[in-house]
């Protein structure tokens, strides 16, 4: 009870415990009644005489009001719902038996619907008598001994670059020494929970209490059966007298646990998430006249109104990157969510996290509904719980750094900590109470208390010997003994799972079979992508776009000669370009884990259904637009037009990439993260590319490496569509193919294949003018235009292996992380020693209680801020909506204010709206500083804590907090004076334990703590406001926090911000009030007073009195109907504002204050953007971004591991090159390799990229630092691993293959190449708002580089219209230029045997006399100049006859490789522009 402790209990040992009503089902004689409880009286042990131990005894109505709280309206709810489907199911049964069934009037009608018994499945068919019997699901939960064990014990340090790559080679070696067991290379344990004992009986809530970091989450997830995340879990945990191990494999969807974060598919709606989980959790429909699909609508309409949600049903329920309901509607979904997952054993981890102190009571009185009306056995961690939600609790749990120091009755908890030695504090909450004796500089003790316990060790030693020990014992023995000589509960329980199946196998823990969670999982899975336009349309669009460029380049390709390596060519990146599209699978794969561990755990769906639901709803999205591709291809470029051979184009075409899709998704799963599945897929794409038989055909390739060749599905692919292409047409041999022939200038030789002349198109035949295409394929691929649908059978066979693959992986390797147990530190120099030996000595010098040192020198707020008529309207499909509506107000410097309201009353809108961070809709209204509208200084004079803790999570707290203040403070400042100050900001948040902590593995009350510190670290001028800044943090935490900031506002600044359930004596330390209705009306904007005097007056005077031991925080929500209730009046409470004598006050007050400030001199200062030059700001963001990346190292090393794994393999097959006509097309294809880096490198910086951005969007809406600035340090991060990337490829491409070009020249492009990478990269991040998007565009931008550079298609075989712009655009040209001349200028080519072209000269002449005029021109040479018969002539003799045709010219390198410098200028400028304007932060 808020303002004063909990009343003194009564009675035996266990005292009286009051609960709330509820209603019992009892079974008499095959008949159901009801009763109405009020009350329940349980007797010190757990066997009353009147009920079992297993269910609350029965007590008389007379005990009514004993307890506090009303939740008869919640319960009308089922029971209204009750008697509208009992009323349908009469109807229904009337209506079927109207044609001459039974006699309703003699009694003879089916029995009635009970949702109590549907939502529990308990229900069965009426015996032939009519009767029903319930078989109730009643699961108490016994823990004995329970211990749990973690990683721990020892201080980690962050992985950094250097030893990610030795712990690489190091991965076999210790995975071998930790298999043999040895202790040194066995993780550390740490116990984080020692030996727990309880029980809690159907029926029951516990709430769990303790310090953040003390137990409270690893207890409920050991409760709820979540093992997986800890090292062991020792003890015995039973539940209905089943097993932990037994629960987890055939009940596993009965206990669940309900985590801190809302994790949801963002762009679903709220109707989608709930419709989703009722169609995989509810039990068959039998009883009811309606469909099952109609029942559902019934229970989900039900969720969302006793949630208070239903006007959300079709709002997107989003994310902190996609617009939906708002954070306290989000976790209003969650918990409806979990709802609908009907277990019966839950734990809910501090679930009111964002919610009002009205919508957090509302919840916990619909848990209190649904664990009396479901008998279901609760357990639930709050942090901040007001006195009106600890009294719904039957028992407390309080955990102690990891022991149990309290279990037992809720009503004494607070007299038994205060017999123990500790000071009572009547004003605070009982559960902030209970948390703050556990709470070393917190607590404190009587005078008299000289024995009292002060240890984890002691408190829980005192337990031990307390009356509630045994209490808690007896009562745990006794349930225990009632369950083994009472199996009917087991046996129900198990009988009641069973019934509610629908087709799915007895001995699992599904409801659904597993056909139906595929079905159900598809539908979902089809319309996410049916709601995602953008991506459609992007992806649609660059598909057909790249169809209609492939299909222009290669435009009606003739039939001859000249069209079969063409013919390949198409036909190959037709293939490779849709194979490797399935590459974007992996990332959308990884950041989908996180709903797939929460629904498994919820036991919605089999993990294995997942895949096989994903490539079925993926089905006619891919093929439609494969469809487009292929029609677009196919025709344009002129392959063989007939409806056959379209038709097994686009079969054999979507039946590989299908096998490509299925490789990639397992690998998705396989992989435990991003990084290490790019590591993967970069190992095998170059070898599915290389060994794909078209760049190397199978009998070049190395006799110990082609076994690659057989097990590439891109293998059977090619084959395929080129045998399904060739086997179809003859080439006519012409022009260039015949030699000798005519050139340029001669008229010697016959323009058609004569009797002295040779095709060169392999598979030719002498003296014959056209060449089979199959002889073609035999030739030049070793090919059989047979195998075709031998191929197309392989290419299915891969398919179904991967899909299996993909099953079985995602069955077993279904494990979450969950959160991270423990603190990663960087490590710790001779400063930071220094620095952290000093924090520590004054924490231990401070006494308990004692204020810290005087702040009132850091605070230079001096000028009022007032609002009046603010208006905010934002566009919605239809129109605008209108979310603030004449909204006045005034902060003035020395007070603190607070800005409350229901969740999705605009409160976060507001704020932003005030510090100008809106960057969408249209804002009205007066916002003045000091009487003047806001100057260029505002944003930077402000600091603004977001809801939402976004921060650069490889640094470390100091570091956060330094970077914040070297930056936001004047430039005048000393850095001396910053870094004295940033040691303070660490003193005040008491985070002295954690200043050299890494941010990401900070928990959530550390993250919140960091944020307000890190907008502290900048000494606001004018004005700090702060978006929930308790929410997330214990009472006693967020008690500090805001005696900190009432100790600020005390030293003169000004403060707004926003909180979410304060509770009475928190509330009182704020000065004002603005309180906020649905719609953003304005309710009160005045001040609070002590003991909210004020506010309590203005509310009774309009009719709502609030008790002397309400909070009047949460009183004044529910006066307005906040909650779930009634507004108190008739009259809407924004009306009764406007016409209160205080809204003339307020208007008043504001005109006084701008008069004023009017009449005061302008102290703005020179209007300047940033607080320090850009040469100031390029040194610390930049020094920030190469440590972000040096402690990154699975960024970086997996950059450089692709690099080397690509050179590797294609070294590998390409290795020790001599002089030969193949080696030397081979040359040009290891040259070629290096344009593939680009796309790699993109696939990696887009999302570093994009994830950077988010924070810099942050740090520049406070001014921090300039887009150039944040543009330059990503790049010059970049530069020294570039570097590197670029010196691993080149010595393992250039000397392993036997390059002869210049090496220095050769290094330079590669590593220019490397940088124009790596800023094209940022240029596309930069103009995407999201990786998945920016991971679209990858693909068809790389196509045209590559396509378009001269390699895969000839520049004399280009189009001229291509030819004419596209080929000298491309930067790739340049690189191939450069590199083909610096390699092959005056290499001098040796033809082998069979590389020979041998055709007979005219009777009478020698070789050289019949070719002689046709080299000259062409170039060449004869082997046997003086031959009469079989002349071997040779194509080239050196190596710039090859390149020459090809428009390359070795005096153009120098130019090409500055042109490609002048590209990546150009990406870099790119990119700073799109930073500047395109930020993708719509607020």
């Amino acid at each position: 009870m808020a303002g004063q402790s909990a009343p003194k209990p009564t009675g035996a040992p266990g005292g009286v415990i009051g609960a709330p009503k509820e209603t019992s089902y009892e079974e008499d004689d095959g008949s159901l009644s009801t009763t109405t409880l009020d009350v329940t009286e349980r007797p010190g042990g757990p066997v009353p005489s009147t009920s079992s131990p297993g269910e609350k005894a029965n007590v008389t109505p007379e005990n009514a009001n004993a307890h506090p709280v009303d939740v008869k309206a919640a319960q009308d709810e089922f029971h209204q719902l009750q008697r509208t489907l009992t009323q349908r199911t009469q109807l229904s049964r009337r209506s079927t038996r109207g044609a001459g069934g039974g006699d309703v009037e003699k009694g003879e009608e089916s029995e009635e619907f009970d949702l109590l018994a549907y939502l529990t499945a308990d229900m069965t068919k009426a015996d032939k008598a009519g009767g029903a019997r319930l078989r109730q699901k009643r699961v108490g939960v016994i823990w004995n001994g329970l211990t749990v064990t973690g990683i721990g014990g020892a201080r980690l340090e962050v992985e950094t670059f250097l030893l990610a790559i030795r712990n690489t080679f190091m991965f076999l070696p210790m995975m071998l020494l930790s298999l043999l067991r040895l202790k040194r290379f066995q993780p550390t344990p740490k116990t984080i929970l020692n030996d727990f004992n309880g029980v809690l009986v159907p029926g029951e809530m516990c709430l769990v209490l303790g310090r953040p970091g003390s137990g409270c989450t690893s207890f409920l997830k050991a409760i709820a059966n979540r093992r997986g995340e800890f090292l062991s879990v020792d003890g015995n945990v039973e539940y209905a007298g089943i097993g932990a191990e037994e629960m987890e494999r055939r009940f596993k969807g009965e206990v669940v646990y309900n985590q801190e974060d809302d994790i949801h598919l963002p762009t679903l709606t709220v109707h989608d998430t709930l419709s989703f989980a009722l169609s995989l959790k509810m039990p068959p429909a039998r009883l009811t006249g309606e469909t099952r699909s109609q029942l559902h609508k019934e229970i989900e309409t039900m969720l969302l109104r006793m949630l208070n949600i239903q006007h959300t049903a079709n709002t997107l329920v989003g994310n902190e990157y996609v617009r939906g309901v708002s954070g306290g509607e989000r976790k209003r979904v969650s918990i409806a969510e979990m709802m609908a997952s009907r277990a019966h054993v839950a734990a809910w981890d501090n679930s009111t996290r964002g919610l009002d102190a009205s919508t957090a009571l509302d919840y916990t009185k619909s848990l209190r509904v649904l664990t009396d009306v479901l008998k279901q056995t609760t357990f639930v961690s709050l942090y901040q719980a007001g006195e009106s939600i600890y009294r719904l609790f039957d028992k407390v749990l309080v955990i102690d750094e990891g022991r149990q120091v309290y279990f037992g009755p809720a009503k004494e908890a607070r007299e038994y900590f205060v017999s123990l030695g500790f000071k009572d504090f009547p004003r605070q909450t009982t559960a902030d109470y209970l948390t703050g004796c556990t709470d070393p500089n917190e607590r404190e003790y009587q005078e008299n208390a000289v024995s009292a316990p002060r240890t984890p060790e002691e408190l829980e030693a005192a337990f031990h010997q307390s009356k509630y020990w045994t209490q808690m014992e007896r009562e745990r023995k006794a349930y225990n003994e009632y369950i083994q000589h009472n199996s009917d509960v087991t046996n129900e329980f198990v009988e009641a799972v069973m019934e509610g199946k629908r087709g799915a196998g007895k001995k699992g823990p599904y409801t659904r079979s597993f056909w139906g969670q595929v079905k159900a999982l598809t539908a979902r899975q089809f319309k996410l992508q049916m709601q995602d336009h953008f991506g459609l349309i992007t992806s649609y669009g660059t598909s057909i776009a790249l169809a209609l460029v492939i299909g222009g380049t290669f435009l009606n390709l003739p039939l001859s000669a000249a069209g079969g390596f063409t013919r390949g060519s198409v036909i190959f990146m037709a293939l490779l370009l849709n194979a490797l599209d399935a590459f974007g699978e992996l990332p959308t794969t990884m950041m989908g884990r996180p709903i797939l561990y929460k629904q498994t755990a919820y036991a919605f769906f089999r993990p294995a259904a997942l895949p096989i639901a994903n490539t079925m709803a993926d089905v006619p999205f891919s093929f439609l637009r494969m469809t487009i591709f292929d029609i677009i291809v196919y025709f344009m470029a002129g392959l063989k037009r007939n409806p056959g051979g379209f038709f097994t184009f686009h079969l054999l075409n979507y039946s590989t990439f299908l096998a490509m899709q299925g490789l990639f998704r397992t690998f998705g799963i396989l992989c435990p993260d991003f990084d290490t599945a790019f590591r993967l897929a970069a190992l095998f794409v170059p070898l599915t590319v290389l060994y794909s038989g078209y760049l190397i055909p199978v009998f070049s390739m190395q006799r110990w490496l082609f076994w690659i060749y057989y097990i590439n599905p891109l293998n059977y692919g090619f084959q395929s569509l080129l045998e399904n292409e060739m086997g179809r047409i003859d080439m006519d041999c012409v022009a260039s193919y015949v030699v000798p022939n005519n050139a340029l200038s001669l008229n010697k030789y016959p323009n058609e294949v004569g009797p002295n002349q040779v095709c060169t198109l392999p598979g030719s035949l002498p003296g014959q003018a056209s060449v089979a295409g199959s002889n073609y394929v035999q030739a030049a691929f070793s090919m059989d235009v047979h195998w075709i649908w031998r191929n197309f059978g392989i290419i299915v066979a891969f398919f179904v292996f991967f899909t299996i693959a993909q099953v079985v992986s995602q069955e077993i390797n279904n494990r979450g992380h969950g959160a991270i147990g423990f603190q990663i530190f960087a490590h710790e120099g001779k400063e930071s020693k220094k620095l952290n030996e000093a924090l520590k000595e004054r924490r231990a010098a401070m006494k308990p209680g004692e204020e810290q040192r005087d702040i009132s020198s850091l605070v230079k707020s001096k000028e009022p801020f007032t609002f009046e008529e603010l208006n905010y309207h934002v566009p919605v499909p239809g129109g605008t909506k209108r979310l603030l509506h004449d909204v006045y107000g005034y902060v003035k410097p020395g007070t603190l204010t607070a800005l409350m309201g229901a969740s999705g009353a605009g409160k976060t809108t507001c704020l932003d709206v005030l510090a100008q961070r809106k960057n969408i809709g249209v804002v009205k209204g007066d916002i003045l500083m000091n009487g003047r509208p806001l100057g260029a200084n505002f944003a930077r004079g402000t600091a603004y804590a977001e809801q939402m803790d976004v921060h650069e999570g490889s640094m470390t707290v100091r570091e956060s907090l330094r970077f914040s203040a070297y930056l936001r403070q004047e430039s005048s400042v000393p850095k001396a004076e910053k870094d004295k100050y940033v040691e303070e900001i660490i003193e005040l948040l008491e985070m002295d334990d954690l200043a050299e902590a890494l941010v990401f593995c900070l928990g959530v009350e550390a993250r919140k703590r960091l944020t307000i510190g890190v907008e502290l670290a900048s000494k606001p001028q004018l004005l700090l406001f702060l978006d929930e800044p308790t929410s997330g943090l214990d009472g006693q935490s967020a008690w500090n926090l805001v005696r900190f900031l009432r100790k600020l506002a005390d030293s003169g600044q000004a403060i707004l911000c926003t909180i979410h359930q304060p509770s009475a004596l928190l509330f009182e330390s704020f000065d004002r009030l603005l309180l906020l209705e649905r719609g953003g009306e304005t309710v009160y904007c005045g001040p609070i007073g002590k003991d909210s005097q004020y506010l309590r007056e203005y509310f009774a005077k309009h009719g709502a009195h609030c008790g002397p031991t309400d909070n009047p925080a949460e009183f004044m929500l529910e006066a307005i109907g906040a909650g779930t209730g009634r507004r108190i009046g008739p009259k809407d409470w924004n009306d009764v504002w406007l016409e209160s004598e205080e809204y003339q006050t307020l208007r008043r007050e504001i005109n006084e204050i701008k008069a004023q400030a009017l009449q005061q001199p302008n102290t703005e200062e020179k209007p300047s953007f940033y607080a320090t030059g850009i040469a100031y700001q390029l040194r610390l963001v930049s020094q920030r971004a190469l440590t972000a990346l040096w402690r990154k190292p699975e960024y970086v090393w997996t950059r450089l591991f692709v690099h080397l794994v690509i050179s590797f393999w294609v070294s590998m097959t390409f290795l020790r090159l001599g002089n030969t006509l193949q080696d030397l097309q081979y040359r040009v294809f290891a040259i070629f390799f290096v344009t593939i880096l680009p796309a790699i490198i993109m696939g990696q910086i887009e999302p570093m990229f994009i994830l950077n951005r988010m924070v810099f969007v942050r740090e520049a809406s406070s001014r921090m630092y300039s887009p150039i600035v944040f543009a330059l340090a990503q790049l010059f991060s970049e530069i020294p691993y570039s570097f590197l990337c670029a010196v691993g490829y080149f010595l393992l491409m250039y000397y392993p293959m036997h390059f002869v070009g210049n090496a220095g020249y050769e290094f330079g492009m590669i590593f220019f190449v490397e940088m124009f990478g790596v800023t094209l990269g940022q240029a596309i991040a930069s103009l995407t708002p999201t990786i998945r998007i920016a991971a679209l565009f990858n693909p068809p931008i790389v196509l045209i580089l590559t396509t378009f550079c001269g390699v895969t298609i000839p520049y004399p075989t280009l189009g001229h219209f291509w030819r004419s712009w596209l080929y000298q655009l491309t930067p790739f040209t340049r690189v191939i230029s450069g590199l083909i001349s610096n390699e092959l200028h005056h290499l001098p080519v040796v033809c082998t045997e069979q590389e020979f072209y041998v055709f007979q000269p005219p009777s009478g002449q020698t070789c050289l006399e019949w070719a002689g005029d046709y080299i000259s021109e062409a170039g060449g040479y004869l082997a046997n100049n003086n031959a009469t018969s079989n002349c071997q002539y040779c194509q080239y003799e050196v190596g710039q006859q090859f390149y020459t045709p090809l428009n390359i010219d070795f005096s153009t390198r120098q130019r090409d490789l500055w042109i490609l410098f002048c590209y990546f200028i150009a990406n870099f400028i790119i990119t700073v522009i799109a930073s500047r304007f395109l930020r993708y932060a719509k607020r």
